[in-house]
């Protein structure tokens, strides 16, 4: 997907002064790279002391271990799948090869790289994930806990090869300080893991080619971060692991002071972007995740180097931890909201791990569990590994006494109701930033589960680039659990990562613990002059979800209501009435959803041209699902629809 000169020019309508000539500046360093090579310092007498304490592979659980070891030995076959496409090339991998188009990136100088064409590039996604390194970080895990040299040797032989094949500032890998922060992370991680192998320090400290590698990706970090519009959750990547590798390879002359601004970009973003209520004000859910991986995996190194951490890092982790306990539904699944990626800040685990339950277990050893937090029954090898290095110092604040169901800084509330009933409702803002670069335009929206179930569901990501048809669905009103009008979305998008106008929302009521009933309204402008109000109510003892859509002021105009139901759900449409059914633990479970009479409804699934009836699972997958689409026009009556759980 190239950029065409509009997209420039409303790209930098976003940008404020400061951010334009910080930009600036950057391409004029950029050009002056280009020439420049400059010499790593020599590093004498370089020792790795950011050692695991003794005994903490001994507290890894027995079922943790065995699943990755699993998942280490179906590396070792070549095999793994990324964003659901199946490898069996990872016995020798080439480094610049996409296997979803079977295109190689360009080599030359990173900065000319067009790593967003995918005619010129490939799915830079598919290519940029192996290089994450994480893959490995499974590997030298798998050695830790077995004490066999096969997985040493492979990680020795892929990161040789990588490191030979990637010089600094060529080619695809070093277009993105994300990726170089992750990557970063992971050989700090590799090289910790792989302490007591042989080969450990002859691979790192000891590796001229090593220390040039770690010495030119902290250069590129320093020089350039993410900046203004863009300073989401790429900048606390790119802090983490440049704060990360300044730790444990601070062996260098410039290590004081990259570990120094590292941690202070860490404090500024982490809390720029988290609420005070502790959800991530990007409003996506995935990077919730991806962001407290990453701050508690920089406050383990902290800790093992003797770095005094501000007191503010640790106040934001916490409350991202309670707001992440407090959102999660029966089955510790959090909201599917805004963009996901499948992006993670450290991997150890084998496949089947449950990554929320893991943030919440790693949380309990860190801050200590609330008595209304839910129970996590699973296992995992991060949190012993990580907790292994924090020093317990809970943050002096008052937290919740009782589990919040609304978040108003967010807009976002969770209901809650018998027989694991749960609905997000979203009055939040749109997105974060001038650019809100991983909102939806799902203002309004609902998402019900029952017992973990997605009943309306939110049907995900799907993709960034390459598929223009399939990014604009996924993030576009109609694809969300909201109501349409005159067949424009609410916030309108400037491209795949840009929205050039936010809808304003603002919750008017949220009341989650009504006396038998709870209660949300809320209300848009992104249709002026009309505004779309919309009440939910869910009532505990009849089980019984009742939602009302009015659309105030302004002309008549034509209606799409969608309601996307989850891909375990069956739905059987007669007339304005939809008979839901579908199967939990080998149980029958059902429902009814009667949908606005004036509005003619029709059921859509897995269409294509244009999309409609899709629910994506995980980036890079999709499946189809149903989609009720009603259509008709305003009448100034409202809309009402209940959806009502049997048994």
């Amino acid at each position: 997907m190239t950029m065409s000169a509009g997209w420039y020019l409303r790209r930098l309508s976003a940008m404020g002064p400061r951010e334009v000539g910080g930009r600036a500046v950057d391409a004029v360093r950029r050009r002056r790279w280009r020439s420049a090579r400059p010499v790593c310092p020599s590093v004498t007498g370089a020792r790795f002391t950011a050692v695991l304490p003794p005994g903490t592979i001994a507290s890894v659980a027995p079922d943790a271990a065995k699943r990755l070891v699993a998942e280490a030995d179906r590396l070792m076959a070549g095999h793994a799948e990324y964003f659901g496409v199946v490898r069996d090339d990872l016995v020798d991998p080439d480094w610049g090869y996409d296997p979803k188009t079977g295109r190689r990136a360009p080599w030359g100088y990173a900065f000319d790289v067009p790593y967003r064409d995918e005619d010129a590039v490939g799915d830079v996604k598919q290519i940029w994930e192996l290089s994450r390194h994480q893959y490995l970080t499974v590997l030298a895990a798998a050695y830790a806990l077995t004490g066999d040299e096969r997985y040493a040797e492979r990680v020795d032989g892929h990161l040789r090869s990588w490191w030979a094949a990637n010089a600094p500032l060529r080619g695809v890998h070093w277009t993105s300080g994300i990726e170089l922060g992750i990557r970063l992370l992971s050989w700090v991680w590799i090289r910790r893991l792989l302490d007591g192998w042989p080969g450990a320090a002859g691979l790192f400290e000891e590796n001229p080619v090593a220390l040039r590698q770690i010495w030119h990706h902290q250069r590129w970090l320093a020089a350039f971060p993410s900046r203004g519009s863009s300073a989401n959750n790429h900048v606390i990547a790119e802090a983490a692991g440049q704060f990360a590798a300044a730790c444990a390879f601070g062996w260098f002359p410039s290590s004081a002071r990259w570990r120094a601004d590292a941690l202070r970009s860490l404090d500024r973003h982490l809390r720029s972007n988290t609420f005070l209520s502790g959800l991530n004000r990007e409003l996506a859910s995935e990077y919730h995740g991806l962001v407290l991986e990453l701050g508690l995996a920089a406050v383990a190194e902290a800790d093992a180097a003797g770095v005094p951490v501000p007191s503010t890092v640790r106040l934001v982790l916490l409350r991202m931890t309670d707001a992440l306990a407090a959102v999660v539904d029966d089955r510790l699944r959090p909201p599917r909201q805004g963009d996901s990626d499948d992006g993670h800040g450290l991997v150890v685990d084998g496949e089947g791990t449950d990554r929320w339950g893991s943030l919440l277990a790693t949380g309990d050893a860190v801050f200590g569990r609330l008595p209304w937090w839910p129970e996590v029954t699973g296992t995992d090898v991060r949190t012993p590994l990580l907790t292994a290095l924090v020093r317990p110092r809970r943050p002096a604040v008052s937290r919740p006494a009782s589990r919040p169901a609304h978040f108003a800084d967010a807009g976002m509330t969770v209901l809650r109701g018998p027989g694991g009933i749960w609905c997000r409702c979203d009055g939040g803002p749109h997105g974060f930033l001038s650019i809100a670069a991983h909102a939806h335009a799902d203002a309004l929206s609902v998402e019900v589960r029952h017992d973990g179930v997605d009943v309306l569901a939110d049907p995900g990501t799907f993709c960034y680039h390459g598929q223009p048809e399939w990014r604009q669905y996924f993030r576009s009103t109609l694809g969300h659990n909201t109501l349409r009008l005159d067949g424009e979305d609410q916030s309108v998008s400037g491209g795949p990562f840009l929205w050039t106008r936010h809808a304003e929302s603002r919750v008017l009521v949220a009341d989650a613990s009504g006396e038998g009933v709870a209660r949300w309204c809320a209300e848009h402008d992104g249709y002026l002059p009309s505004v779309h109000r919309r009440r939910v109510e869910l009532t505990a003892g009849s089980r019984e979800l009742r939602i009302v859509d009015e659309v105030r002021g302004g002309p008549r105009r034509a209606v799409r209501l969608a309601f996307h139901l989850g891909p375990a759900i069956t739905a059987d449409l007669v007339g304005n009435r939809a008979e839901l059914s579908w199967t939990r633990d080998g149980e029958d479970r059902s429902a009814t959803l009667d949908l606005p009479g004036q509005l003619s409804w029709r059921a859509h699934r897995g269409e294509s041209e244009p999309p409609l009836g899709w629910y994506s699972a995980g980036f890079g997958r999709k499946e189809p699902a149903t989609t009720l689409i009603g259509t008709g026009f305003t009448d100034g009556t409202g809309f009402t629809t209940v959806l009502g759980f049997h048994g």
